[in-house]
């Protein structure tokens, strides 16, 4: 199960916000996510990456976006979930057709 964030989407979004206004006022954007990471008390590596996702999620970027990383979870779980009941009824199969086997013999 996925380990849950301690900051909600209205603060990462708010945070992303917040590094792309202050952009002008430093040297650099890595300079702007420090600061606004300090501010917040989040790491500064995982402001970047909220960052990156947010540019990703708006189309700047290229890579999958957040949308699409659940859609992919949700459908591995479910391919789990059919390989597991196929394989369960190809034992259950076996079984009945063995038992089947045993009985004419008597």
């Amino acid at each position: 199960m996925a380990r849950r964030s301690r900051f909600s989407p209205e603060v990462r979004e708010r945070a992303v916000r917040l590094v792309k206004e202050s952009e002008g006022e430093h040297p650099s954007e890595w300079a702007a996510i420090c600061s606004v990471a300090a501010k917040l008390g989040c790491g500064a590596e995982t402001l970047r990456k909220w960052i990156r996702q947010a540019e990703i999620d708006s189309g700047e970027r290229p890579g999958w976006t957040t949308a699409d990383r659940e859609r992919l979870k949700q459908l591995e779980r479910e391919n789990f979930e059919l390989r597991r009941s196929n394989e369960i009824l190809r034992k259950a199969a076996a079984f009945f057709a063995q038992a089947e086997l045993d009985r004419q013999r008597k």
